[in-house]
């Protein structure tokens, strides 16, 4: 982004964040039904509706049953740590499996118009399945759904399209459990009783919209004194995401305990804006970023809480997902997948594949992942 549009982009998002009140939902949270877990480990949530099968269905889709098959991998953008690591997955599960062949091929900056080229493209060139990871739940479901209706097999992962776009989506963890390991870790570093903000990718990026829903609404049950300050768009570019951290800093002053990163870009970026502030110790940071993009500031002390789950076992499971239903062993109804040395993974929510609970990475641990 020109510096020029991301100062006027930034003094914008600013402005939009400036609304405050203990029942209104934060900015960047969409409006969607939420789920709080239990404040403690031992009290008990209330268990979500079972849902039906939701998915799409591809329309005459070859017999590819055990058979080679050739798969795209359309992320949100490539050339960054975090999707790094969900295509080594996606190398490995297809070495694993020895009859796939995936290939990652994506836009360099996480638009949903080129993303939705690339997919199209590799509709016309053919391929047997796309895994893609979603700029836009609604942008992209036409593209989806044109590539369903030409027989094309369609797996989601990190972040989902609408249901009846793709067949599966494979979760990294429920929405509710990233929520209460970044509330409870920003109530424990920050105090139960200070403010906070929140560095987001966009208000439309459903991943980060759901998460944010989610820990306004366990804020709420389980640590009501914490107060939220604002949220602020900055894309998924580094220099933005460490401009607003930097502005909202400089903004709120001595009001400002904590920053939540919700991206892998964010995250660091807003521990870069606190190193540079001199704040560390002051201002907490707790968000979602790969393990060795925060290294230097966990290292430091900077940073104490780095909440994600492990990218690599995330491509690795959306391959033997998509292997899966090509097989026709994962079918609607069916309650597990086999996800090789992952083991069997549970469906949630009608058309969802749970990779499992978040992983909080410390100083103790951190030095034991290199992605």
């Amino acid at each position: 982004m020109k510096l020029g549009l991301a100062a006027a982009f930034l003094g914008a998002t600013l402005l939009a964040g400036t609304a405050s009140a203990a029942d209104k939902r934060w900015d960047g949270a969409d409006d969607l039904p939420v789920n709080p877990l239990a404040c403690s480990a031992g009290e008990a949530s209330a268990a979500p509706a079972a849902k039906p099968y939701d998915g799409g269905r591809p329309s005459n889709a070859a017999d590819k049953a055990g058979k080679p098959i050739t798969l795209v991998d359309v992320p949100k953008l490539i050339g960054i740590g975090y999707f790094n690591a969900t295509s080594k997955g996606m190398q490995d599960a297809a070495k694993a499996l020895g009859n796939v062949t995936v290939k990652t091929d994506g836009p360099t900056e996480a638009k949903i118009d080129e993303q939705i080229k690339f997919i199209d493209n590799y509709i016309t060139s053919g391929v047997d399945g796309i895994l893609f990871a979603a700029n836009d739940p609604v942008a992209i479901a036409p593209v989806l759904k044109k590539a369903l209706s030409k027989g094309i097999h369609v797996v989601g992962y990190d972040a989902n399209s609408s249901p009846d776009a793709r067949e599966w989506f494979v979760n990294q963890a429920e929405f509710n459990g990233i929520a209460k390991s970044m509330i409870d870790s920003m109530a424990k570093e920050a105090g139960e009783d200070k403010s906070f903000a929140i560095v987001t990718s966009t208000f439309t990026t459903p991943n980060q919209a759901r998460w944010i829903a989610e820990m306004w609404a366990y804020a709420q049950k389980c640590h009501p004194k914490l107060t939220w300050l604002e949220t602020v768009e900055a894309q998924e570019d580094n220099n933005l995401s460490f401009n607003q951290a930097t502005t909202l800093i400089n903004k709120h002053g001595d009001k400002l305990a904590g920053l939540f990163g919700m991206t892998s870009v964010a995250t660091p970026a807003s521990a870069e804006a606190v190193t540079k502030a001199k704040l560390c110790g002051k201002v907490a940071v707790v968000g979602l970023a790969t393990p060795n993009a925060m290294k230097p500031y966990v290292n430091a002390d900077c940073v104490k809480s780095v909440v994600l789950w492990n990218p690599v076992d995330l491509g690795y499971a959306a391959t033997y997902v998509m292997r899966a239903v090509v097989d026709g062993s994962l079918k609607p109804g069916a309650s597990s997948v086999d996800a090789g040395k992952l083991g069997k993974l549970n469906v949630v929510n009608g058309s969802e594949i749970l990779l499992g609970a978040p992983f909080i990475f410390t100083k103790q641990n951190i030095k034991d992942f290199d992605f």
